[in-house]
């Protein structure tokens, strides 16, 4: 799709000029903006096995690794908690969150003690579907998340996950088994493998419906520089050539049973469960490779676990790197994760920026509308029609793109030991720990 193509290009050249960070020295963040809603997000970076595709911040998990983390983040959500901010919501991510469970739990009591937490959203993988992992989550998350990526067993033993987490129909049958145990129970799938066939998708689709899971999460598959090769190792060279036909195929699939409720998510039951980019435009991150948005500056947390709790240990932020956005680049920001919601708000909009996005946007509004991109269009609000949608997957996946860029960046600066456990098969020590300390390897 040419409008495809232009976008994709446009938000490439975009992420070279905006996603650029700068090294900081500041002892704390920034602290609250009074009146103005803010989300916390909790960063686990520990996986038994590191799937080729993933750009986030993971290491193989060990519990010389793990145990110092884990005491390193409460450290700093107590630190978050004396400059004054308050969340109402708290999102748990990784890595694979659960890898343990009684750190987690841990975590999660602690963070409600601190804050005024109503509702949190944790990540899992489809071997932590047991009751062991389950039972101590269920009245502590109400939005649960599950990394099933595919029902295919050709495609997860592409992915190195066949073996792991079992068949497809195993999968599924796990899925079963929690259903209705959270209030949301979200999956996590990709779509356009470079082997994947639209019948493949479309039973990917089928078996989300006997699942039991009342929302799902297509991602496009993405591929920033440091993955890319591993990628095609391992599943083939990405390519986009068939990524909306593909899409057009998961959207009809989904027809009547979901409903979308952002341009990649489909829910059954109304609302989003873990899209905190669009539900809160400030957010603070906690962990080793955490992102903060506050107040228009992106803040980065330190790739290094050891540096991580060396820094929280001295009384430091985690904090190494921003970027300091312009008023443009806002604006910009905001049109965009607006309509990924599926409705930009036009009204608050003028407020905040002190003119319409017609005036501060011209070519990206007057793009969007030349390409049939916009179904609503008044003085109040703008959505999307399904084509509209489909261009807002290939906008965001372009961004994310970007910002696993700005992770490639921070893991390149890691020491050597800890590289060697991303890239290769040596050891090294726990922060803190002799240099004889074990640790896992990478797989």
């Amino acid at each position: 799709m040419l409008a495809e193509r232009l976008l994709t290009s446009v938000v490439r050249g975009s992420n070279n000029r905006y996603l650029r960070l700068s090294p900081t020295d500041v002892r704390r963040m920034p602290g609250p903006i009074a009146g103005r809603r803010y989300m916390l997000y909790v960063h686990i970076p520990f996986c038994t096995r590191l799937c080729p595709y993933c750009s986030f911040n993971r290491f193989p998990f060990s519990e010389a690794l793990a145990l110092p983390y884990f005491a390193s983040l409460k450290r700093e959500l107590q630190m978050v908690a004396d400059l004054g901010y308050d969340f109402e919501s708290m999102y748990i991510g990784g890595g694979t969150p659960t890898v343990m469970i009684d750190q987690l739990v841990g975590i999660i009591d602690r963070a409600r003690s601190l804050f005024s937490i109503r509702e949190v959203s944790c990540e899992s993988n489809p071997d932590h579907l047991v009751p062991s992992i389950i039972d101590p989550l269920v009245n502590r998350v109400q939005r649960f998340s599950v990394g099933v990526q595919s029902f295919d067993d050709s495609l997860l033993r592409e992915m190195d996950r066949l073996d792991k987490y079992g068949s497809g129909e195993a999968i599924l049958q796990r899925l079963k088994s929690v259903a209705g145990a959270f209030h949301s129970l979200n999956v996590d799938m990709i779509f356009n493998f470079p082997n994947q066939t639209r019948e493949m998708l479309a039973r990917d689709v089928a078996m989300l419906a006997e699942s039991g899971c009342n929302q799902t999460t297509f991602y496009p598959l993405m591929a920033s520089p440091v993955v890319r090769e591993s990628l095609k190792r391992s599943v083939g060279t990405v390519s986009y050539a068939c990524e909306y036909e593909l899409y057009r195929v998961l959207d009809a699939g989904l027809a009547g049973m979901f409903s979308p409720a952002s341009a990649w998510t489909f829910s059954r039951i109304g609302g989003m469960i873990d899209e905190y980019i669009v539900d809160y435009e400030d957010y603070v991150g906690v962990g080793s490779g955490a992102f903060s948005f506050i107040d228009g500056t992106l803040w980065v947390n330190t790739f290094s676990l050891r540096e991580y709790s060396r820094r929280l240990g001295e009384g430091l932020t985690g904090a190494v790197a921003r970027r300091e956005f312009s008023k443009r680049e806002r604006m910009r920001y905001r049109f965009m994760m607006g309509l990924f919601g599926l409705e930009f708000d036009k009204k608050t909009f003028a407020r905040d920026f002190g003119a319409t996005v017609e005036q501060g946007l011209p070519l990206e509004t007057g793009f969007m509308r030349a390409v049939g991109a916009f179904d609503i269009d008044d003085a109040d609000r703008t959505t999307l029609t399904p084509k509209g949608r489909y261009l807002l997957v290939a906008m965001m996946r372009e961004f994310f793109v970007g910002v696993n860029g700005v992770r490639d960046q921070a893991r390149g600066a890691l020491p050597d030991e800890e590289r060697r456990l991303l890239f290769g098969d040596g050891t090294a020590s726990a922060p803190g720990a002799s240099p004889d300390t074990l640790m896992a390897r990478s797989c």
